[in-house]
């Protein structure tokens, strides 16, 4: 029962710094565009419960939050939004780009695709260490159709990796439905075969679902059997970014996906099985105090320092080794 305590508490937390991230939006607060994964929180929930703390996740740019569900503090998560110095990287890296390796959080990733064979290349070192570390590397529907992701599995299937592909398949590449232009029903699930992979679909707003889904590809990937692909079923209660109120989609299948909210669907469950609603309401009165808290000591951190744009470029930390 602690175990599905803690997923409703991340779950919980994940909505609370979300909405929170769009109200400061509204105030001007964050710059830039930004990709909010409200409406996929088991996703993220249940694997990092799966997860060592040792593991490694990598993200895409709507990685917000699987950053916070490795253990990344909120304040710097909020702070990075708002570039300011107290940020997870000072500032300088935005929403695209959230990464806190001490927590095993290795990117949010801009470019589709593009982590999917640094997912695998970080598998490999943990093959060659021996350490039994697994990599799992979180993608949308749409990279599907993107020549690294054929790339990635069929390398991490040949050299039997120690590293799980997660599709987070929220039914939209962008603005565009994935079964409009995708040749098969599962655009991940259908091309495991391909790859001499298990076929395998799991409801991604079932966090119970997922964590299960998790242990066993996490176990299996520690004990030397090679890669899985998974693709969790979803819907992102918004549009793509920030900016797009989500027209394109038809109201009535808003309002099916609505109707499977992952957070109350579960906090029903939870009662269901015998869990107090006072627990439960402390649970979300604590997530609520937290982003409160977060998002004073975000707003008060500083601005850059000028000097930040020459540091973290190479390995030397500046760039006058170029001159």
């Amino acid at each position: 029962m602690d175990v599905r305590l803690e997923l409703y508490r991340q779950m919980v937390r994940m909505r609370a710094m979300e909405k929170r991230a769009y109200d400061l939006f509204l105030r001007g607060l964050v710059k830039g565009t930004s990709h909010l994964s409200t409406g996929q929180e088991a996703v993220a929930a249940g694997f990092a419960a799966a997860m060592r703390p040792d593991d490694y996740t990598f993200a895409t740019y709507r990685g917000h939050a699987h950053t916070l569900a490795r253990g990344a503090p909120m304040a710097g998560i909020l702070a990075e939004l708002m570039g300011r110095g107290n940020g997870l990287m000072s500032g300088k890296g935005g929403s695209m780009h959230l990464t806190s390796t001490e927590h095993g959080m290795m990117g949010s990733y801009a470019i589709v695709g593009a982590h999917l064979p640094i997912a695998g290349g970080a598998a490999w070192s943990a093959q060659l260490r021996g350490s039994e570390q697994v990599a799992v590397c979180f993608f949308g529907d749409g990279t599907t159709n993107i020549g690294a992701f054929h790339e990635a599995l069929n390398l991490a299937a040949v050299w039997q990796l120690p590293v799980v592909y997660v599709c987070e398949n929220n039914q939209y590449m962008e603005y565009t439905p994935i079964r409009a232009v995708t040749a098969v029903e599962r655009p991940a699930a259908d091309r495991a075969a391909a790859y001499g992979l298990e076929r395998v679909v799991v409801d991604g707003n079932d966090v119970d679902a997922v964590y299960e889904t998790a242990l066993g590809a996490l176990g299996k990937a520690r004990e030397g059997g090679g890669p899985s692909l998974i693709e969790a079923d979803t819907y992102r209660h918004g549009g793509h970014s920030r900016a797009d109120p989500g027209t394109y989609r038809p109201q009535r299948e808003v309002e099916d996906w609505l109707a499977r909210d992952p957070v109350p669907a579960y906090r029903t469950k939870l009662l269901a099985a015998g869990i107090a609603e006072s627990k439960l309401a402390g649970i979300e009165d604590a997530a609520a105090r937290e982003t409160d808290e977060a998002t004073k000591a975000a707003e008060d951190g500083p601005l850059p320092e000028p000097a930040l744009v020459e540091r973290d470029l190479w390995a030397d930390g500046g760039a006058a080794w170029r001159n």
